[in-house]
């Protein structure tokens, strides 16, 4: 018996690293890319049904980086051809994902507000401490953006060096000497965007929701900055049930505004893996 207890327990010890290499995954409803329920794509054909519709997520350890893959209804489409920018885009045109992790879990550490131009918040006992982000756009030109809008964040947030599309996923590598930890440890947050090149002059690369929707303007928001220009997020548990819609639109709702002191009202939560 003794022996046999032994081997079981040097079986599990070997098994470890495999089942520890595994990808930590989340799951998102089809048909919830409404914002708060109401929102609506823009009215050209580019912005086709479901393109900001996220599904999946996957998180995974490589050893000494870690890799995030977002994955949408429809394929990932390059229709303003990103590769003939220069400098050169991504290859692909209309999403801009930002991936909000709670690393230490420490109530009161780390950002409690989105990047400039999302409109979100983040209850004080899930602050954000990284930000990772997916754009379309070149590298340099998010850096920029970054440092000219978002200076006081600016060390927390990480601009991969490239984005590799494959079919309706984008993916991004982050050096682990970025993200140090067990990623199981922390918190996580994916707002999906649409991604403008001529953004507001306060907005990191983002695009607005209008109250009215427009040729190139989501609508079913505010024309004050207090509703979230978030289309798509992770909301309950992140298993992808139909109750999860709800709570996304629970989450993204706001406070009706007006005037130029309109301040952003809703609280988006954080996804900790069980």
């Amino acid at each position: 018996m003794k022996v046999l207890g032994t081997l079981t327990a040097l079986l599990c010890l070997a098994a470890w690293p495999a089942m520890a290499a595994d990808p930590l995954k989340f799951s998102d409803p089809s048909g919830d890319d409404k914002g708060n329920g109401k929102y609506e794509y823009p009215s050209h054909s580019d912005y086709k049904p479901g393109s900001f519709d996220m599904t999946g997520v996957e998180v995974k350890d490589k050893g000494d980086s870690v890799e995030f893959s977002v994955t949408f209804k429809n394929q990932v489409d390059d229709v303003w051809s990103s590769k003939t920018w220069s400098p050169p885009g991504q290859g692909f045109s209309l999403q801009f994902v930002q991936i909000y992790l709670d690393l230490d879990k420490k109530p009161g550490s780390g950002f409690t507000d989105s990047l400039p131009g999302i409109n979100v918040l983040f209850a004080a006992a899930s602050a954000w401490d990284k930000v990772v982000l997916i754009s379309p756009q070149p590298v340099s030109r998010v850096k920029a953006e970054v440092s000219a809008k978002a200076s006081k964040m600016a060390k927390a947030v990480i601009v991969p060096k490239s984005v590799t599309v494959k079919g309706k996923t984008l993916a991004v590598t982050v050096p682990k000497s970025d993200l140090p930890g067990d990623i199981r440890s922390w918190g996580y947050q994916v707002v999906v965007q649409s991604n403008e090149g001529y953004p507001d002059a306060p907005d990191l690369l983002t695009r607005d929701v209008n109250e009215v929707a427009g040729e190139h303007r989501f609508g079913g928001g505010s024309d004050w900055d207090c509703d979230p220009h978030a289309i798509d997020i992770l909301a309950g548990e992140a298993k992808g049930a139909s109750s999860e819609k709800e709570a996304q639109y629970k989450a993204l709702k706001f406070e009706p505004c007006s005037g130029s002191d309109a301040k952003p009202t809703a609280v988006v939560p954080m996804i900790y893996p069980k």
